[in-house]
């Protein structure tokens, strides 16, 4: 009888505590490279010093020795340095434990095991693949990451929060990654298999971040996630009413079609998703008052008319409130040494590079030091946190007028964020990314940069203004939120810090805009002229109605935001100055009520309870709710809730997973585009 293998016992559970694998929802073998991981092989008779036993794995349709895809090991043979290898542990009767030990840059992917006793005598494990991952608890892997407490955030933690709002009021939105969640593995499989990638790129971090920035948007290659920035969403699922990524990714992975609808947040948590779950640590990061440079010049163009408004058609150009995109860490063998760490990557699809929209990975010493020619990208991220902003007024009279109002060296790049590592705080890691701003390294920083894009018409500005003569200060005050239905009230303070008296003609315009600075409404302008003694303080009240904002938030379907300019000229020696403030919404919270801690298997309930304490009712509501490791994404329509309405939903929870649970909602109707609450629960045996 021909000696042959019958059985093969993966030791999922064992290779899964070794590998820090046991929490994805996957029946298979998943382990990481760079790491030995152990199997069981039954054979039909005690195994001999005589007998050779071959382990085949086979990677793809066509695999070849030559490219890596077919790799055969024979059991006991000596271990070459950086080859796979296989060594008997322990013999025990029919049965062989065998330790396989992969290489640290061995191709991610679903490999295929035979076990290969004889000529033609070959057992197949059936369609059981072993997915090989990245491993940043191997000091060999590109993707090392030395600090434990690190790789339990930015690789195995599957909850946390992306920052949005703006620089002055920022927010937390809590956010299930879901790395480990059913058909997520298998769908960034799907994704990598599909780009045709060869196999020596799916080796390289480097190449495999870089791709998935672009597979994760669909511009170019049906990817996962189509962006919408129209305010109109019928067609999909609004941005704002996403609670996480694994519903997405399960959703594509069912459809294979792109998924509906996503903003810069939505990719940016599909993006720490797929690096998380392929092995590569990542964040989310959030840049308040990010500049988009379309010119390549490090300058941003900000164009306002006589009325205080904002003009979007005059610059292509823009700065958004926040932009969220991602941080990746990896060793940069393509570069010159310094420049490994963090690197950031962009899925949001904004400029294409290399003729698609895909962006990074860029290195953040290079953005720190101005070093704009490295790839990938740097010249449009280092715009994004450190660009200069020129504001225009444009005359009604003479549409090809412009004048200079301000020069600002440090109004773009503020509070750039992301989340604590093991703590539900925010990280401010501007410092990460650039010099403090007004120091002599930002500036030269910034020289660096303009001579590496070798253009003259950034390095113009690149020098600190002379400190001008006391003249006219403003200062913006009054409300910092606003509750919708409430009216808007603020104070213009004119401030003349000169010797002698001042006319000042004071032009304030406000605008409803979304989170990218688009325009939606106008909503008034006030042209005011005051008389400022020298040394004081002149007061303008501003009120703007209700009525005159509440219909166009309606119209839209984006979190808005007012906008509030003001420009001011004085009579006697037409000094100029502006500012600006930007005023976000608030909204009541959501009630969640449940047990601070549950068992395993036993059925607890979590209520959710929203009372509309606006003065104005709150249409088509919809609550969406989602539990990782306690129940899918849920949506529950409460159509319309009246002022001091209240309503409630009852979910009953069936935990599956031991350990530290969240639970995120999301409320959004016409009037409010997202009420964000989370509670968390210790799951215990």
């Amino acid at each position: 009888m021909a000696f042959r293998a019958t059985n093969v016992d993966f030791l999922k559970q064992e290779n899964g505590c070794q590998h820090n694998t046991s929490e994805y929802n996957n029946k298979n073998l998943i382990v990481r490279r760079g790491q030995p991981f152990k199997l069981k092989i039954s054979f039909n008779r005690e195994v001999t010093p005589r007998d050779k036993v071959t382990l085949q794995f086979i990677l793809g349709n066509r695999p070849m020795k030559a490219n890596g895809t077919l790799i055969a090991i024979e059991l006991n043979s000596p271990c070459q340095p950086n080859e796979w290898s296989a060594k008997i542990e322990a013999h025990h009767g029919n049965e062989c434990t065998v330790a396989v030990h992969s290489p640290a840059n061995a191709i991610i992917g679903e490999y295929m095991l035979t076990v290969i006793t004889g000529r033609g005598v070959i057992y197949m494990a059936g369609d059981c693949p072993i997915y090989v991952l990245c491993n940043p608890w191997c000091i060999d892997d590109n993707v090392y990451m030395p600090d434990e407490d690190e790789r339990k955030e930015y690789v195995l933690n599957d909850t946390g929060y992306i920052y949005i709002g703006s620089q002055n009021n920022i927010k937390a939105r809590p956010w299930n990654f879901g790395q480990h969640e059913e058909d997520v593995l298998e769908c960034c499989f799907f994704l990598l298999n599909r780009c045709g990638l060869k196999p020596a790129a799916r080796r390289d971090p480097v190449i495999l971040a870089r791709k998935f920035s672009a597979l994760v948007n669909s511009n170019d290659d049906n990817g996962v996630l189509t962006g919408n920035w129209s305010g109109s969403y019928d067609a999909g699922c609004s941005p704002t009413s996403w609670t996480g990524s694994s519903a997405i990714l399960q959703q594509f992975y069912k459809t294979k079609r792109p998924v509906l609808f996503g903003q810069c947040w939505v990719f940016s948590g599909v993006v720490t998703t797929v690096m998380r779950c392929l092995g590569i640590p990542a964040r989310s990061v959030t840049n308040f008052s990010s500049a988009h440079d379309t010119e390549e010049n490090l300058k941003i163009d900000f164009y306002m008319n006589e009325r205080g408004e904002k003009m979007d058609d005059y610059s292509s150009d823009s700065i958004w409130n926040f932009h969220v995109w991602n941080d990746v860490w990896m060793k940069r063998p393509d570069l010159p040494d310094g420049y490994d760490g963090w690197q950031a990557i962009d899925a949001t699809p904004q400029e294409p590079s290399e003729g698609i929209f895909q962006c990074g990975p860029c290195s953040l010493t290079a953005i720190k030091t101005g070093v704009v020619y490295l790839p990938y990208d740097a010249k449009f991220v280092f715009a994004e946190v450190n660009a200069d902003k020129m504001e225009w007024l444009v005359r009604d009279d003479e549409e090809e007028d412009y004048t200079l109002l301000r020069e600002e060296k440090k109004s773009i790049g503020k509070s750039i964020s992301t989340k604590a590592v093991n703590k539900n705080l925010r990280h401010d890691i501007t410092l990460q990314y650039k010099h403090k701003e007004g120091s002599a390294e930002e500036r030269e920083t910034f020289q660096t940069a303009c001579a590496n894009l070798k253009s003259d018409s950034c390095s113009v500005f690149a020098a600190p203004p002379a400190r001008p003569p006391p003249g006219i200060k403003i200062q913006v005050t009054g409300e910092k939120e606003l509750p919708p239905g409430n009216p808007l009230s603020l104070n213009i303070l004119v401030e003349n810090e000169s010797d002698q008296a001042k006319t000042v003609t004071v032009t304030a315009g406000c605008q409803l805009q979304t989170y990218t600075g688009k325009i939606v409404a106008s909503l008034a302008t006030i042209v005011e002229t005051v008389e400022v003694a020298e040394k004081q303080v002149a007061t303008i009240p501003v009120t703007v109605a209700a009525d005159d904002y509440m219909k166009s938030m309606t119209l839209v379907d984006d979190e808005l935001m007012i906008r509030f300019n003001v420009i001011t000229v004085t009579k006697e020696d037409q000094e100029k100055t502006s500012e600006c403030l930007v005023i976000p919404f608030v909204y009541p919270p959501i009630k969640v009520e449940m047990p601070e801690t549950g068992k395993i298997n036993e059925d607890f309930t979590c209520t959710f309870t929203f009372k509309n304490t606006l003065s104005v009712p709150l249409e088509k509501c919809e609550l969406h709710v989602e539990g990782l490791g306690l129940f899918r994404l849920e949506k529950f329509d409460h159509g319309d809730v009246r002022a001091g309405g209240i309503f409630r939903s009852v979910i009953v929870c069936a935990p599956k997973k031991v350990g530290e649970r969240k639970i995120v909602a999301e409320l959004i109707s016409k009037q409010i585009k997202g009420i964000h609450a989370e509670k968390i629960i210790n799951i215990t045996n």
